[in-house]
């Protein structure tokens, strides 16, 4: 229970006049940013007690201030250097190339999207150029990456969000299909330095492994989101975040995946022999030439190919005009 008494003195602050708590991220001297109604701050506080009478010595739980510390400690020896943390000239984050990055690490390593992220933009450098470009050049250009309907949402989303103004929404992103709430957040910290809570694997990672109970398999997003409210900076986010994907990445490859304890984790099926795999065989054949579907039967030995030929068509990200299927325009 000190542990739990250590909590809450670092991070609130009982406002009597008005009945709110202020709870700030607790290494800013400033006053603190955020305002959250009673009853959100009591049940903050109730899932903080929860933790730390329920997980006594089973605990990896430490202080805020000690989470603080280790994240940003670890952020400043060992920070990753990624092309999409690079500024414009003037400083600034362009938020379509954000988008990009974003979209692209989607259930894939950042080492295999950093050579096709640097291609992609040589290809089409701003969202203008992306809107306007046939999809099979979209789909050739994204080759490699997986997850085939990933690069069509990104053009779909394209043709939608150059006609919108900048700074882009959260209403805006989240209104195009295959952009999902977390996804628009991370998009708006990173490119605006907004302050938005947003919850991917590496966020999970960290913040199960500090302040869930060890042996406790079942934990939701909402349970992780009033920690994350109680730490983030709210005067750098994009830093912030910055470092908690590199603390991540490092505890996956020191400690393994905690985020495996997330009640939104689902193991992904194996690649070999995959439908997964199919669609990428497929799509990389008619990058080439049009081909007919005795021509793909010959090509991919797999009898699993007419069905999913069907199902790229439906996903319009192939068309067979006459005999022959090829790359959707």
């Amino acid at each position: 229970m000190e542990l739990f008494a250590e909590q809450l003195a670092g991070v609130v602050d009982v406002c009597a006049h008005d009945g709110l708590f202020d709870i700030g991220f607790y290494s800013d001297p400033s006053p603190k940013p955020l305002m959250v109604k009673y009853h959100t701050a009591i049940s903050t506080l109730h899932g903080l007690y929860r933790c730390c009478y329920d997980l006594g010595s089973q605990s990896q739980i430490i202080s805020m201030r000690e989470f603080g510390r280790i994240v940003r400690e670890y952020y400043q020896e060992h920070r990753r250097l990624l092309p999409w943390r690079v500024p414009e000239a003037n400083g600034s984050f362009d938020v379509y190339k954000i988008l990009v990055s974003e979209i692209m690490l989607q259930q894939t390593q950042v080492k295999r999207v950093v050579p096709k992220y640097q291609a992609f933009l040589r290809q089409f450098p701003d969202i203008g150029s992306l809107a306007d470009a046939p999809l099979a050049d979209v789909l050739i250009a994204w080759s490699g990456l997986g997850y085939n309907r990933r690069p069509k949402y990104l053009h779909d989303a394209a043709k939608k969000l150059v006609l919108k103004a900048r700074p882009w929404s959260i209403k805006d992103l989240t209104a195009c299909k295959g952009i999902g709430y977390n996804t628009a957040a991370a998009v708006l910290v990173y490119a605006y330095n907004q302050p938005h809570i947003f919850i991917e694997t590496n966020v999970r990672s960290v913040y199960i492994h500090h302040f869930v109970a060890l042996g406790s398999d079942t934990v939701a997003d909402k349970e992780l989101v009033p920690f994350i409210e109680q730490t983030l900076d709210y005067k750098r986010p994009r830093e912030f975040y910055w470092a908690l994907m590199d603390y991540g990445t490092h505890l996956k490859a020191t400690i393994g995946n905690t985020a495996t304890r997330s009640q939104q984790y689902a193991k992904q099926s194996a690649f070999e022999g995959s439908r997964r795999q199919i669609r990428g065989q497929i799509l990389r054949a008619l990058s080439q030439k049009p081909m007919s579907l005795r021509e793909l039967r010959q090509r991919i030995q797999d009898q699993r190919v007419p069905d999913v030929l069907s199902s790229l068509e439906a996903e319009r990200l192939i068309t067979r005009p006459r005999t022959c299927y090829m790359l959707a325009r």
